[in-house]
């Protein structure tokens, strides 16, 4: 008589154990799930969608504000506001980011992505309202309140990255895996760098309501609009259901190490990767409107504020052309031509610096070309091949890794852009960018993987055979539909005769 037997390498599974499967069974059931999604289930991915976008444009916002900010504070307070003082400032986001970033992406692999998302946004309106209400004796009193609260609002911003673009990569790709990429960067770097121009646009009505000698108030309103925006998120969060890829391939057990020996690779890439891109990308956002103001003749502050939003709306074709590029040429030739776009306007622009800083137009267009290339490559397909290198279960924890490698990267970026500038001169803040862009492609080259096309069912079905192979034995998917998965003797959990 014949019987159904399966042999595992650990231990029997203990009674009151999920189902068993083999992971090339489950991979399979997901994919099926996902392409016979109810109406509800589809409502709900396009809410996830739209939360992700509402989310980071609040982000973008916040990671703009200091750049008229920083103009604002040096007019006040004038030497007070020095540029140690101003490295700090503007710094505490991106600390607080790369904590949020690193502990949120834990969180949403181990505990849901939509409670993740809820602690983020309570984040950054508690910091926008400290930032808004800041207030001391002395200005340096002012000033460490700013940092405080700067950092409470940076670790919800850095929540955001991990928490909002794994659960947008996850509902794209239900709703349509070829268009995965485009939907993806218009929800997430398209919102982002939105925020620039926003924050300036808002700094600009306020300015122009408030008047010149109301720049205490100037400052104070443009921080409490940042409070509304991520208030908004709340009421489509609420509407949120896990996503199918989430639900069915969520691990709390998964073993680290194997984690690394399988993706060190793809680890090594998106980080340093990211990195690069930060290194320049955050500094010349944030000094930006210095930079301009030291190149305008007898500039003041509204001006200053006109040629930054043009500089930002430059910057945004950029967005658009790498969308379009990423699933014709690949997520790798997109990333590589990005960082070249860094080298060649990045030489153009430090080589000659003296004499292009003469025609501000000019200086501005090439300015905001670079910066546009930037958003074509890096700033599109950082995000995306990080989502997208990674399976289900460790995806918000290697994003959030990434992401705060990038962060760090902006914090040496901002750190070092001064001393750059002091000591070397200003046209080597654009030479530094074209290194970064050399070195951008050479990372991108050999460390990171290209997906295009790629469903993310079937890089969970790889990991999960490879974690079956090496011995791993755990549940797999949430508490109400999982199933253990687990390493057998012969290749397959399925029934033998």
């Amino acid at each position: 008589m014949a019987t159904n037997t399966v042999s595992y390498s650990q231990n029997p599974i203990p009674s009151g154990s999920p189902p068993v499967v083999s992971a090339e069974k489950h991979a399979m059931k997901v994919r099926a799930e996902a392409r016979s999604m109810s109406k509800k289930e589809r409502l709900s991915s396009t809410f996830t969608i739209a939360a992700a976008g509402l989310g980071l444009i609040s982000d973008g916002y916040q990671n703009n504000l200091m750049t008229m900010a920083n103009v604002v504070f040096k007019d006040i307070y004038g030497s007070m506001y020095s540029s140690t003082v101003s490295t700090r400032v503007s710094n505490a986001l991106l600390v607080g980011a790369v904590l949020g970033q690193v502990f949120v992406g834990l969180i949403c692999d181990r505990i849901g992505r939509k409670v993740a998302l809820f602690a983020t946004t309570a984040l950054i309106v508690l910091g926008a309202i400290l930032a808004t209400a800041a207030h001391a004796s002395t200005p340096a009193g002012l000033f460490w309140f700013l940092t405080v609260a700067r950092g409470i609002t940076g670790v919800g911003v850095g929540g955001e990255y991990p928490a909002g673009s794994t659960s947008a990569s996850e509902a794209a790709n239900e709703r349509s895996p070829r268009n995965r990429g485009p939907v993806f960067i218009m929800v997430t770097n398209f919102v982002l760098s939105i925020g620039g121009p926003l924050a300036v646009s808002v700094f600009l009505i306020v300015l122009s309501a408030a008047g010149r000698n109301h720049l205490q108030t100037v400052w104070r309103v443009c921080f409490g609009i940042g409070i509304i925006l991520p208030l908004g998120v709340f009421v489509v969060r609420m509407r949120m259901m896990s996503t199918i890829l989430y639900k069915k391939g969520q691990a709390c057990n998964v073993p680290y190490v194997l984690v690394v020996k399988r993706y060190w690779r793809s680890l090594i890439g998106t980080c340093f990767a990211w990195f690069l891109y930060d290194f320049v990308t955050f500094p010349n956002g944030v000094f930006s409107a210095t930079i301009i103001a030291s190149v305008i003749k007898n500039s003041d502050i509204k001006k200053t504020a006109e040629w930054q939003l043009l500089l930002g709306a430059i910057a945004l074709p950029g967005i658009f052309i790498g969308a379009w590029l990423c699933n014709v040429i690949g997520r790798k030739n997109t990333l590589m031509l990005g960082f070249s776009g860094y080298l060649v306007f990045g030489l153009i622009i430090g080589c000659a610096y003296d004499r292009i800083t003469k025609i501000v137009p000019l200086f501005v267009v090439f300015y905001g070309l670079m910066q546009s290339s930037g958003n074509m490559g890096p700033g599109d397909m950082m995000g995306l091949v990080s989502v997208e290198s990674y399976p289900t279960a460790i995806r918000g924890t290697c994003y959030g890794i990434s992401a705060a490698l990038g962060k760090v990267g902006a914090a040496v970026g901002t750190q070092a852009f001064t001393p750059i500038e002091t000591n070397l001169g200003k046209k080597w803040t654009f030479i530094v960018a074209a290194i970064c862009g050399v070195i951008g492609i050479l990372v991108t080259y050999f460390f990171i993987p290209d997906m295009t096309g790629v469903d993310l069912a079937d890089e969970d079905a790889k990991f999960m055979e490879y974690l079956a192979a090496n011995g791993w034995q755990g549940q797999v998917g949430e508490d109400d539909d999982a199933e253990l998965i687990v390493s057998t003797e012969g290749g397959s959990l399925d029934e033998k005769n």
